[in-house]
């Protein structure tokens, strides 16, 4: 292999050192010549070079795709969950529908016109867009019904809605895990049901015990304790053995939690819910995770998708029990989702 690299380096001098002899000769009569034999000599050059170093070829290959390098700062994943909410009353037409006046509106979303967040310049992805970017991708989503709800979102993206009505059932399987082959894109897509921060640290554990990683992680749980076990410290306990869990695989694959969403008490279906779930313990579960430092903004390894602060500003408008919200809210989490990940993979789509 060394032998190999220094001949193809010997190639890439000659290449490199004869045009420009011949370039300096002919100067004085043509002084195109300078540079289109300096631009011969770069093209020749790297792709000699290409063989011997994967990140010259990688950056090639990449010139023909329809991403193309990101110069974004950190500060653009700080802003990617700046959205803000148009709601207009429903057509009366549309109300046949959507009979419940809780979601009789019509919901729009954007991101915020401040000029920072502009500057990042945010967009909603198409189904073509998707495909570019998750091509070939194993995609797994674990947590519970929230995340579920993103999984729903996600797949209505890329799917048909043929397809997508076919799947519901087998997608929305009382506490069931889902899997699905996305054909047209290569993307494998995994729903995990693991509604306790404990499942979804044992399935970090299942990752690196069959050393087999997903490239794209998004994980969510805590309603489930809070609903259960109604204790904040134990819930931060289990926050850092995650944190511990999550680091271990790094930095194999973009992880993104899902914080939980704004619970309004008066909304919730039964006593027990309103009971346990009060807006002081809400308080509670969110401060351990803030000092868990698993998420991104705290210094942890975790990008933010900001479902509270989605359904907060949504309001009373986008939710029938308090706790579930309508589905703008989490396809506005999946263009949240998706926009992080080109950030953090230094990609930006040609519009």
């Amino acid at each position: 292999m060394f032998g190999g690299l220094q001949f193809g380096l010997l190639l890439a001098c000659i290449v490199l050192f004869v045009p420009m002899v011949m370039a300096g000769w002919h100067l004085s009569r043509n002084k195109m010549l300078f540079f289109s034999g300096a631009l011969f000599i770069s093209l020749a050059v790297c792709v000699h070079l290409t063989p011997y170093f994967p990140s010259v070829s990688d950056f090639v290959t990449s010139v023909q795709s329809v991403v193309i390098f990101d110069n974004r700062d950190d500060s653009c994943i700080n802003l990617v969950n700046e959205v803000v909410w148009d709601m207009k009353p429903m057509r009366e037409e549309l109300l046949v529908a959507e009979p419940d006046a809780a979601v009789a509106f019509e919901k729009n979303w954007g991101w915020s016109k401040s000029w920072k967040v502009m500057a990042c310049e945010f967009q909603k992805l198409g189904k073509g867009d998707i495909s570019d970017l998750l091509n070939g991708s194993w995609v797994v989503v674990a947590g519970d019904s929230q995340s579920r709800l993103v999984v729903q979102s996600l797949l209505g993206l890329v799917l048909n809605s043929e397809r997508m009505e076919s799947i519901k059932g087998d997608l929305f399987r009382r506490h069931s895990d889902y899997g699905i082959v996305v054909e047209e894109m290569g993307m494998k897509l995994d729903f995990v049901w693991a509604p306790y921060v404990a499942n979804l640290s044992n399935l970090m554990m299942g990752f690196k015990q069959n050393r087999s990683y997903p490239d794209v992680l998004v994980m969510g749980a805590g309603l489930w304790h809070m609903l259960h076990f109604t204790n904040a410290s134990s819930y931060g306990v289990d926050l850092k053995s995650l944190r511990s869990s999550v680091v271990s695989l790094l930095p194999l694959a973009p992880e993104l939690g899902t914080d939980g969403p704004m619970l309004i008490n008066g909304m919730l279906n039964t006593e027990e819910k309103r009971e346990k779930l009060s807006d002081e313990m809400w308080h509670a579960y969110d401060k351990v995770l803030r000092d868990s430092r698993l998420l991104h903004r705290y210094g942890g390894p975790c990008l933010l998708l900001d479902i509270q602060s989605l359904s907060w500003n949504c309001g009373p408008r986008c939710t029938v029990d308090g706790m579930h919200y309508d589905g703008a809210v989490y396809e506005a989490a999946v263009q949240i989702l998706l926009n992080a990940l080109l950030i953090e993979s230094h990609q930006k789509l040609i519009t």
